[in-house]
């Protein structure tokens, strides 16, 4: 088939053939008299299976040309016919949106005006920015639509890995027993320390607080202050014996950790819900989470908490959520604004 190059997109003049080239693949929009408009990504990716041959003024066009046309026309080109291409060879339908994203995604078999469509795709390169507030508005907004969202992040090679997001409101089974304090605890450097047995046993079994290191319960910062702060937990200097208060816990504790209120913060949202909190260190992440008993249940969540406005880098994402798919857990990144939004990622083959 032949296509005119028209600036920023190509016409299909022939009714017929536009006609058969929208049929067998809803490629380009209709045009009164029977005309076909195909934007810049259609074209090149018809004229590479050689489906269509572009002219401009009679003369043929270069896919040179064409391909300087197209990266003039897109502010990310390359990228977003990576996406657009892979897409199409799946089977999938796919029309370009700009807003607010890049792609409509349909099921296979189907397409506009004949069912809804499936995905709205974002292309990203692994150089971007990932921008949770930016991410959380796009989530919102597709999810407003009841559409799901997902980013196609295209790496130096041009290989695709695809993730669903979705906002995440974990839930656990535990609840405080309504205790009002009577447990000591001693503090060093970076943790506190029960040393009465059966106060350690019964703060353990109070909501799995710590970890008994023999007959003792060692409690980390997190877990002394939200204690302290909940009226549970009295504090003394391991060196001194002096009482110590909840300001001057927290000074240390920002000494140590210099996001410890972030984390802080995050831990007690996730204990409000009803989660069983411990460290997530050797998950390369800030918590692990548990729905009830953590002797009785595996961790069910990765949790690393960020502030609000945070911006980093795709590989760093990329690590976490391969890393939580490895030891079959879900990772959550949870951005501290007014409230904790948890955002979930999972790589996902479309």
């Amino acid at each position: 088939m032949t296509g005119e190059l028209q600036g920023d997109h190509v016409l299909i003049a022939d009714e017929a053939e536009a006609s058969q080239i929208y049929n067998r693949g809803y490629y380009g929009s209709p045009v009164s008299g029977g005309g076909l408009r195909l934007t810049l990504l259609e074209a090149l990716y018809l004229a590479e299976g050689d489906r269509l041959q572009l002219t401009s003024r009679g003369k043929p066009v270069s896919h040179e040309r064409l391909l300087r046309t197209a990266n003039v026309a897109y502010p990310n080109f390359v990228i977003s016919y990576v996406v657009y291409r892979d897409l199409r060879q799946r089977g999938y339908v796919v029309k370009e949106s700009r807003e607010p994203l890049d792609f409509m995604v349909y099921p296979r078999g189907g397409g506009p005006k004949k069912t809804p469509s499936l995905f709205w795709v974002a292309a990203i390169s692994e150089r971007a920015v990932f921008d949770m507030e930016a991410l959380i508005h796009q989530l919102r907004k597709v999810s407003s639509l009841r559409k799901k969202l997902l980013l196609a992040v295209v790496d130096e090679e041009s290989d695709l890995t695809y993730y669903g997001v979705k906002e995440a409101f974990p839930k656990g089974r535990w609840q405080r027993a309504g205790r009002t304090g009577g447990f000591e605890a001693f503090l060093t450097e970076d943790r506190a320390t029960v040393v009465d047995e059966q106060q350690a046993q019964a703060l353990y079994e109070e909501g799995f607080y710590g970890k008994m290191v023999g007959r003792r319960l060692q409690l980390s910062l997190i877990e002394t202050v939200y204690l302290m702060k909940g009226g549970l937990l009295a504090v003394r200097n391991a060196k001194s014996g002096r009482s110590l208060s909840l300001e001057s816990v927290l000074r240390k504790a920002r000494r140590v950790q210099p996001d410890f209120d972030l984390r802080l913060r995050t831990y007690e949202n996730l204990r409000g819900r009803g989660i069983v909190v411990k460290t997530g260190f050797k998950y390369g992440s800030h918590f692990r989470a548990y729905e009830g008993d953590p002797e009785k249940h595996h961790a069910k969540y990765l949790i690393h908490a960020y502030p609000a406005g945070f911006k980093g880098m795709w590989p760093e994402i990329s690590r976490a959520v391969r890393l939580a798919h490895g030891v079959k857990k879900e990772i959550l990144f949870g951005e501290a604004g007014e409230d904790i939004t948890y955002l979930k990622l999972q790589r996902i083959r479309p």
